[in-house]
């Protein structure tokens, strides 16, 4: 049987650490027939390459399920190839819904527990309660029991599972630390001779551990809270997704749900209505609103055979629009697609975190253990003393914090990525746009406008401008060459009024002539006009100014005498030289790769501000001089537009595509575009600088709070409280601040 690979990404239940990632994926990576398997802590999925000839959904389930957590299969679409439709968000709305009940919950007695114990010392307190020490402490313990037992039941449900399968994470640090405190306070409650007799005071700590459950619950419920919040750039995206159609259907208007289109249904899209999917306009005239999918902030026209995008807004006028995509084959759903597998997939920056949680709890289990037997047995401290500092180790280490480090800055910057229009393929991609040094661009259609443009009307013989562009544009009018389009197109800019020629005729590649308003006109090459027995020479001079800034001229014969010349080129975008100035400031090179004549391409460039311009490159030598570039040291981004990017885009180390383009060059590209401005480039290098900062940041503060905090602890300057806050920080912390990321100025 053929190989059959498939990606799959599955919800995971049941994660709350870099070492549940680390198991997950060990467990996965076993099972025959899956290629690789990538978990994400921030949105609690897996990203799998399976090989379905080999391995069955449940095979994988079973697996999952063997190592202590739960792996949602019933979510895969039949067809597997679009996202799923709905609340993309339920999952992580209920657990947080869930961590919120079960935080009062355990509020609602830590504090009278905390009080009552506080107050329980005071003199004051025993005047007005007469109530003995043992008869408080079995009062604490009725309060305490539910905290730890049904507050915080996951701790020790998820810790026994996991022991069972001989293995542990951050709940069973949780739950040996709670479960050590509260064991130890229950039989000073019950039998307090025991303890008095073993030599230790009869304190009991039923505060210490209720204290710790409702702060660590406090901590996993704002971080599910937070972590719902760096996903919803999806979220934004799905709820663009109009649920319902009005189409035309047996001359009749019926609204069915969107769901429900096929290509080739005939739309009606009223004024302020979202257009349900991907079409052609056939009737009517607009603007459509596309900022949702190109960050684009000013309507497009749209008037019959323009295409349009589903999820965008008719903007003002009645259209009739024919769908040409639906369901996962649309623009949006590529869209969502590559943002899921973006935050789905991991950066390298992530590997250390990766090595480090996989010895990580059962390391912090061994530091406390050596906690509990230096201060009990060696120091001779007691019992009560190093019970406390072993539960303070246990409860301090953060490896919350570093399994999200990473994922949620990634998250985020994906994210804001594609609420600007910017796509990025996968964390990777993302990660290696930060080093970029040198910008390589293709010209046309890139850096130009992709098409010829009026620059220059030089008059002759006394004539006027704009009488030149009149006639000659009136004869072009009937012409398809680009600079007869041209011409017109700039007459029209300047509502000069057209008239319609007599007598035309088209001398291929040479020139058009006509008659307008009893005036003959000529237009052409001063080399086709010369053998019309126009007398060239007056043109000679000033062709050869234009023509050496790279501008391609026509000349204008009224009459049979020299009337003028017009010059055109592929003009530079102005977002070009923005975006050009921006990458300086950024400290990096622009070079410009065309297969333009080497006149050409340095007028272009010196308007451009580029840096180096290589011209008279045929297709297959762009790969050539993006090697050239690295081997001198360069880390090169190449943006193009075209099939003769392509193997460019696949030989520089981050390639940049506009979705303008083809889709060759967008199936190559680690980044892609959805409008065709160059300050996107800038804007997606910054992006990816602001995010590894972010990502390195978290990482940094992760390590930072167990390297400081595992060592005060054991050496008795944390208490377990303390050091409870601190663990529910930690994670806080990291995802907070890959949220700044959504409010950075790119």
């Amino acid at each position: 049987m053929p190989s059959t690979i498939e990606t799959l990404t599955l919800p995971v239940e049941g994660m709350t650490c870099a070492s549940c990632v680390a198991r997950v994926e060990k467990v996965l990576q076993g099972v025959g027939g899956v290629q690789s398997a990538n978990v994400n802590l921030a949105t609690e999925k897996v990203t799998l390459a399976v090989d379905r000839s080999q391995v069955d959904l449940a095979a994988l389930a079973s697996a999952v399920e063997e190592a202590g957590y739960t792996l949602r299969v019933d979510t895969v679409p039949q067809d597997a190839t679009g996202p799923v439709r709905g609340d993309e968000m339920a999952p992580q709305e209920r657990s947080y819904r869930q961590l919120r009940k079960e935080f009062i919950g355990a509020l609602l007695g830590a504090v009278p527990v905390m009080l009552i114990s506080m107050l329980g010392m005071t003199d004051g307190f025993h005047a007005v309660v007469s109530l003995t020490p043992d008869q408080l402490n079995r009062i604490l313990l009725l309060i305490a029991a539910p905290v730890v037992f049904i507050a915080g039941r996951r701790f020790f449900v998820h810790a026994w599972k996991l022991a069972r399968h001989r293995t542990s994470d951050m709940n069973t640090l949780v739950a040996v630390g709670t479960g050590s405190a509260f064991v130890y306070s229950t039989f000073v409650a019950l039998f307090p001779e025991w303890i008095t007799a073993a030599g230790s005071a009869p304190h009991t700590y039923f505060d210490t551990a209720t204290a710790i459950i409702a702060l660590v619950l406090m901590g996993k419920m704002l971080e599910a809270r937070a972590k719902t919040r760096t996903a919803e750039a999806i979220r934004a995206l799905m709820s663009l997704q109009p649920p319902n159609a009005r189409v035309r259907r047996d001359g009749r208007e019926v609204e069915i749900p969107a769901s429900a289109l096929s290509p080739g249904d005939l739309m009606i899209v009223r004024p302020g209505e979202r257009i349900p999917t991907d079409g052609v306009v056939e009737t009517g005239s607009s603007s459509v609103d596309e900022s949702a999918i190109t960050g684009e902030s000013m309507p497009l026209a749209k008037s019959p055979g323009d295409r349009v995008t589903g999820s965008t807004v008719n903007a003002e006028g009645y259209l009739e629009i024919r769908a040409t995509a639906v369901g996962a084959d649309t623009v949006m759903a590529h869209i969502i697609r590559l943002v899921e597998d973006a935050q789905g997939s991991k950066a390298p920056i992530q590997r250390l975190a990766d090595r480090v949680a996989a010895i990580f709890v059962p390391a912090v289990i061994g530091i406390a253990l050596v906690t509990f037997i230096g201060w009990t047995l060696v120091a001779g401290a007691g019992l009560t003393i190093g019970l406390l500092n072993f539960i303070a180790v246990l409860v301090i280490a953060c490896p919350c914090a570093m399994g999200l480090a990473t994922p949620a800055a990634i998250m985020v910057g994906t994210g804001r990525g594609a609420t600007m229009g910017i796509l990025v393929k996968n964390a990777e991609s993302l990660e290696r746009a930060h080093a970029v040094t040198v910008v390589a661009v293709d010209k046309t259609g890139t850096l130009t406008e992709g098409r010829p443009a009026v620059t220059d009307i030089v008059p002759l013989n006394g004539a006027d401008a704009d009488a030149v562009l009149r006639l000659a544009a009136s004869v072009e009018q009937r012409s398809e060459h680009p600079l007869a389009r041209a011409i017109t197109v700039e007459a029209k800019r300047r509502n000069l009024p057209l008239a319609v020629p007599e007598g035309f005729s088209q001398m291929t590649g040479s020139g058009v002539s006509g008659t307008i308003d009893g005036i003959a006109v000529l237009v052409g090459s001063p080399e086709h006009l010369a053998l019309r027995a126009v007398d060239a020479e007056s043109f000679r001079s000033h062709f050869a100014a234009l023509t050496g800034t790279g501008k391609s001229v026509v000349a204008v014969a009224v009459n049979g005498s020299p009337s003028g010349l017009i010059a055109l080129a592929d003009t530079v975008k102005k977002s070009s030289r923005e975006a050009i100035a921006a990458l300086h400031s950024m400290g990096v090179r622009v070079v410009m790769l065309t297969g333009d004549n080497r006149q050409t391409a340095e007028s272009i460039g010196a308007q451009a501000g580029i840096d180096t311009v290589i011209a008279n490159v045929r297709p297959e030598g762009k790969a050539g001089e993006v090697k050239a570039l690295q081997s001198a040291g360069a880390v090169v981004a190449m943006v193009g537009d075209g099939i003769n990017d392509t193997p460019a885009l696949a030989t520089a180390d981050v390639s940049i595509a506009v979705a303008s383009g083809t889709d060759a060059a967008m199936e190559t590209a680690d980044i892609t575009l959805m409008k065709s401005d160059l300050r996107d480039v800038a804007r997606a290098i910054l992006l990816s600088r602001r995010t590894i900062r972010t990502a390195r940041q978290n990482l940094f503060w992760a390590f930072f709070y167990n390297v400081i905090g595992i060592p005060m602890a054991a050496l008795g300057m944390l208490n377990p409280v303390v050091a409870a806050a601190a663990m529910a920080f930690s994670s806080v912390s990291v995802v907070s601040n890959s949220l700044r990321l959504r409010r950075a100025r790119l």
